[in-house]
């Protein structure tokens, strides 16, 4: 059965999420996660996609992305993806796929989860309790946007610029952000979207989407839907299942 194509917008946000295989480990030295970065930056250089956010777990890796054309993401994951699983297989003299085969994202509305998602990203080392707070880890975004450490591969959204007019009121400001816990309704929502593919945002936003890609951008009812009205099937968005490569 044909998979469903990738729901991806040029000019919003991405929440990607890459998985090891089986959830197996995919850094296994300091130099993993420095090549593995090296990787990213390059790549988001040639595909014109720009990097907010990012997390680089033992066994997956999350990030925030928002690319300048519709195939940037799709073509920078396969640009890092090919590169790094060459580096690991070269390293550790093993062969075969490191990574699940299909990255899983979803697009977020800004000005509603954007934040969220940079700190359920940011926060990921703390909730799986291997550091204290997100400043502790070093393989992260956080301490380039809440701490001012240079990172050439975090380009901060312009919402993030907004927090305040300097940049160390920026940081003060974003830093407060993280004083709140994630809900646990927004931490399932991030998860759901990202995990089913799914747009993350209002009912508009979600139907702003659709109308750019042409299909369905939130999770249908289970069961076979019941065949529409003619009235109502005109108003149907058409909902495209292609392969994608």
């Amino acid at each position: 059965m044909p998979r469903r194509a990738r729901i991806v917008a040029a000019g919003f946000p991405m929440h990607v999420i890459l998985r090891g295989i089986d959830r197996s480990a995919v850094f296994f030295d300091n130099d993993d996660d420095r090549f593995f970065l090296d990787c990213l930056r390059l790549a988001a250089s040639e595909e014109s996609v720009a990097v907010h956010a990012y997390v680089l777990m033992t066994n997956h890796v999350h990030l925030l992305l928002t690319p300048d054309h519709a195939q940037g993401v799709p073509a920078l994951m396969k640009r890092v993806g090919q590169r790094y699983v060459q580096h690991v297989n070269r390293t550790y003299r093993r062969t075969g796929p490191l990574f699940e085969g299909r990255f899983r994202s979803s697009v977020i509305e800004a000005d509603a989860y954007l934040f969220a998602c940079q700190r359920y990203i940011e926060l990921n080392p703390v909730r799986a309790h291997m550091v204290g707070a997100p400043g502790d880890y070093p393989w992260s975004s956080y301490r380039r946007n809440a701490l001012g450490q240079a990172d050439a591969l975090v380009t901060p959204h312009p919402l993030l610029l907004d927090l305040a007019p300097s940049e160390e009121a920026r940081r003060i400001a974003y830093r407060q952000l993280f004083a709140d816990e994630l809900t646990t309704e927004t931490l399932q929502r991030l998860r759901a979207s990202t995990n089913g593919g799914f747009v993350l945002g209002s009912g508009a936003f979600e139907r702003q989407i659709a109308g750019m890609v042409g299909r369905r951008t939130w999770k249908g009812a289970p069961g076979r839907p019941p065949k529409p009205e003619p009235d109502a099937a005109q108003q149907d968005l058409p909902i495209q299942d292609t392969l994608h490569t």
